[in-house]
């Protein structure tokens, strides 16, 4: 078979290690180890199914070389007793068994931990926290230096006799050496501080030390933010200036970017093209003729191979996409980059579950990290009749489950076309990348012979029981809430006026100028979804306005996209009004009130986006109709259940596994 993607699948020696592709899982945290430190066998299976997919090196989380000070969370492994070394063996065991090859990234969080986490109060370089809210750390003194130096080589030498193909030194994203190197973090004024040699010198004593202990044939790899992408941070340049005083220890530089003020140029959102981010590696590859890894958005084979094919990169990684798809790699290999469930940058169950709530990781597209697809195993021991009603994500993700475990399904969908609010949302150009999703279900249900759908079809009772069905799935979504505000029913979303809901800005989309500078934007509701509407008009050059009754406009959004909106309000000078409540609408103003009193806001664009409550057309119907009928199951999942986010829609929706379980079909 010939490959189409020759630069990808070429094999690469490392000094004593070889790979057999160029695809790189990146090291992410996951919450998935024991209190202690100690991975769990869970978190053991979870990177093994990743090499079973085909990834040539795993690059494992983060392990403490020193907890519990530079721990950055509860349930961080950890690589500083000789005591963690054989269950770390184990998981070697496992990758190799798969064929793949694994290191382990080795770091001490620094100002990056937290004194409610780990009991003591974090160190650092200075007294500077790494973000806003961040504990206020101790500055190091020399001697603890040198011994937290120390820590690194003995971590990395506990990593060779665990049975590591390789180990990584973390030196950037705010973490400890990423404080020493950066001027916004280090305000020394000893040989650890103020010139860049000496703002890199923790860096290369750590380096040489590992690998002094790891030895000459031991491939060690450098994590680095290459440009802070912040005011007064090291810019790329920078760094190819520091890299100079480590790299001789050093053989492959996994180059990332950015700290926790800059967090969406590392974990990057959405709207960032695949591999913007190659032209860095490319920087270091040719400054210093090593090896180089090149992340950022990689969710595209294409992409991949291109940026290895002009020699921008010598290795791929992929992050979140590897959470998303653990086959990605098998997938490629195959020629069914169809099927590929692409991460859609959402960073709400990965990023949000570690960092802001210190929760196991999951994934808005994949309803299962861990089992993966190990529930296709499974199949129906009598036949089964499943109708699902709405196609939507939600929907699409029962249907398509039921179907693979040998249901036969219906789906009806009202409208045209599958995949519900998802599809209407990613017209927004900037939320492009979140129609990946609808057309992977929509692809995946187009291969299921026993998965029946029906568009423009309004469901019934009646019009369901000609299916007889054993399982009925309510999947019908949600709709724009609108609560009784004087006006607002009135000139919502009329015909050529200038108050629209999220579903009325969407189909309005082409009416908007490309450059509406000049233009007056006020939105109502400071949530996700407003925040969307004022990122769209605000990139072309609108002046805007946000209203939100809570205390915090962005209340409940992942850590990155917190940080990505507040970037963009703070540059686009978006003027944010919490604590403010919308009392009436009117055609070109909206009238507000706060503790000061009632206001006028007028608009040439007035949006007003409150949430979304759950819309259920069938479901009275249905559950009449079944109330003394024990012949059909209804489950209510969704939004439809209750208005939330994607993730809980589709954790739902490959429930209804259980649902199976409790009719005794599975």
């Amino acid at each position: 078979m010939e490959q189409r993607y020759p630069h990808i699948f070429e094999p690469l020696a490392i000094k004593n290690m070889t790979l057999k592709n160029r695809i790189v899982m990146c090291p992410m945290g996951s919450n998935f180890g024991k209190l202690s430190g100690e991975m769990s066998f869970e978190h053991i299976e979870y990177y093994a199914q990743r090499a079973r997919g085909g990834v040539g090196l795993i690059i494992m989380e983060n392990a403490s070389v020193d907890s519990p000070t530079g721990s950055n969370g509860t349930t961080q492994l950890r690589l500083d007793h000789d005591g963690f070394i054989p269950r770390l063996h184990k998981l070697c065991e496992a990758v190799h068994l798969a064929e793949g090859r694994i290191a382990v990234q080795i770091n001490h969080a620094g100002a990056s931990a937290s004194e409610s986490r780990t009991g003591v109060q974090p160190v650092s370089a200075s007294d500077v926290p790494t973000k806003d809210g961040g504990d206020t750390p101790r500055p190091l003194e020399v001697e603890e230096i040198y011994q937290i130096v120390k820590r690194y080589g003995q971590a990395a030498k506990r990593a060779v006799i665990a049975g590591f193909d390789a180990v990584e030194i973390h030196g950037g994203h705010s973490y400890l050496i990423s404080q020493f190197l950066s001027p916004l973090t280090n305000h020394r004024d000893d040989e650890f501080g103020g010139s860049i040699e000496n703002r890199a010198r923790f860096l290369a004593l750590i380096a040489r030390e590992v690998r002094e202990q790891v030895g000459p044939n031991f491939p060690v790899i450098c994590r680095i933010s290459a440009d802070e992408f912040l005011p007064g941070g090291n810019t790329l340049d920078d760094c190819l200036e520091y890299l100079q005083y480590c790299q001789e220890y050093i053989d492959v530089f996994d180059v990332s970017a950015a700290l926790n003020a800059s967090l969406h140029r590392q974990l990057d959102v959405s709207y960032y093209p695949d591999g913007w981010r190659s032209y860095m590696a490319r920087a270091v590859k040719e400054r210093y003729g090593k090896l180089c890894i090149s992340v950022g958005n990689y969710r595209d084979p294409a992409v991949a191979e291109r940026v290895l094919a002009q020699g921008d990169a010598d290795l791929i990684g992929i992050g979140r996409g590897l959470i998303a798809d653990p086959n990605w790699v098998r997938k490629v290999w195959y020629g069914r980059e169809d099927e590929i469930r692409k991460c859609i940058s959402c960073n709400i169950g990965c990023a949000g579950n570690r960092i802001s709530s210190n929760i196991p990781i999951r994934c808005t597209v994949n309803p299962d990290v861990v089992g993966g697809d190990a529930y296709l195993k499974r199949q129906v021991s009598k036949p089964c009749n499943v109708v699902v009603v709405g196609g939507g994500t939600a929907g699409l993700e029962a249907a398509c489950t039921a179907a693979e475990v040998g249901c036969n399904v219906f789906l009806l969908e009202e409208k045209d076309e599958l995949g519900g609010l998802s599809v209407v949302i990613s017209k927004i150009p900037e939320k492009r990348r979140l129609a990946d999703f609808p057309r992977y279900l929509v692809q995946r249900a187009a291969k299921l012979k026993n998965l029946y759908v029906f568009t423009h079809t309004k469901a019934t009772a009646d019009s369901i029981a000609k299916f007889h069905p054993d399982i009925i799935v309510n999947a019908t979504g949600s709709k724009p809430l609108l609560p009784p505000i004087a006006g607002l029913h009135e000139h919502i979303d009329r015909p050529g006026g200038a108050v629209k809901s999220i579903q009325g800005m969407i189909d309005s989309l082409d009416e908007f100028p490309d450059d509406a500078v000049g233009k007056n934007v006020v939105v109502v509701g400071g949530g996700a979804v407003g925040l969307d509407v004022v990122e769209f008009f605000a990139n072309r050059g609108a002046s805007c306005s946000i209203v939100e009754m809570l205390p915090t406009i962005g209340n409940g959004l992942d850590p990155v996209s917190k940080v990505a909106f507040n970037t963009m309000m703070d540059e686009h000078d978006v003027k944010r009004l919490a604590n403010t409540a919308l009392t009436e609408v009117r055609a070109d103003r909206f009238l507000v009130s706060d503790e000061q009193g009632e206001f006028e806001l007028p608009f040439d664009y007035g949006f007003v986006c409150l949430g979304m409550k759950a819309f259920n057309p069938v479901l009275e119907e249905l559950e009449r109709a079944y109330a003394d009928d024990n012949s059909a199951k209804i489950v209510n999942i969704g939004d439809s259940n209750r208005a939330r986010r994607i993730i809980e829609g589709t954790e739902e929706g490959r429930n209804v596994l259980m649902a199976l379980e409790k009719r005794g079909f599975l």
